[in-house]
């Protein structure tokens, strides 16, 4: 499997869009006899999907919070490093909503897998995961970890770059909001920025304030970190 996350990195170097990069995936996956694939990175805050996954399937997982009972995300969570999955071994759930989940995913066809965790910033995961409907995987040779957790954190990587277009955002600023939310970044006060930009103390803060709601940001310094991450400024 190296040479095959290598052209998956490969391909990876080349990919602009969220369709793009789906097409890709679900294409070379086939050549090793699996029939979709899911890209999950969670946050407390936030739940980044790009998959081929069934969108009705997609849409109860992220509806549902199924991350916080998906016992492949806690498996991931646990282990962090890649590993195989058979949902037909799993059928001894504790929980009445873990035997649920069991059924539905089982009912879209996602019954065996390979699951590929990578530890991100901030003590968050990102996993790929390689899913077959057959009941259980067995794998001709071993997964290559070195080359599997190569390949899907330049996958988490693409996809952060890329962030506002994969996960269907679409935050804008103005000139002016992102020009002073640039001077704030640079650690500029808002007295300063005044200065600079000859605009009055009250316009600087009315600017600062818009940018910060239209990122949906807590605070000026979270409003400068997600701006800077979507490349607004």
């Amino acid at each position: 499997m190296r040479l095959w996350f290598q052209r998956l990195i490969d391909s990876l170097a080349v990919i602009q869009t969220e369709e793009t990069l789906r097409q890709t995936v679900a294409n070379l996956i086939q050549d090793l006899g699996f029939g979709s694939f899911a890209f999950l990175h969670v946050e407390p805050s936030r739940t980044v999907a790009v998959s081929n996954y069934p969108s009705a399937w997609q849409q109860r997982y992220l509806e549902g919070n199924y991350p916080a009972i998906d016992p492949i995300v806690k498996t991931a969570r646990a282990r962090l490093q890649p590993f195989t999955w058979g949902l037909g071994n799993l059928r001894s759930a504790k929980t009445r909503a873990v035997r649920g989940f069991y059924e539905e995913a089982y009912d879209f066809g996602i019954r065996s897998g390979i699951s590929i965790p990578v530890r991100t910033a901030f003590q968050h995961i990102s996993m790929l995961t390689l899913a077959s409907d057959k009941p259980s995987l067995n794998l001709d040779n071993d997964i290559d970890q070195i080359a599997a957790v190569t390949a899907v954190g330049y996958l988490h990587a693409k996809i952060e770059q890329h962030d506002s277009g994969l996960v269907g955002g679409s935050r804008e600023l103005t000139p002016k909001q992102a020009l002073c939310l640039k001077w704030s970044a640079e650690g500029k006060t808002m007295r300063d920025i005044a200065v600079l930009e000859n605009m009055s103390f009250a316009t600087v803060n009315f600017h600062l304030n818009n940018a910060r709601k239209a990122l949906d940001a807590c605070s000026l310094a979270q409003a400068t970190a997600i701006a800077t991450k979507l490349g607004l400024i």
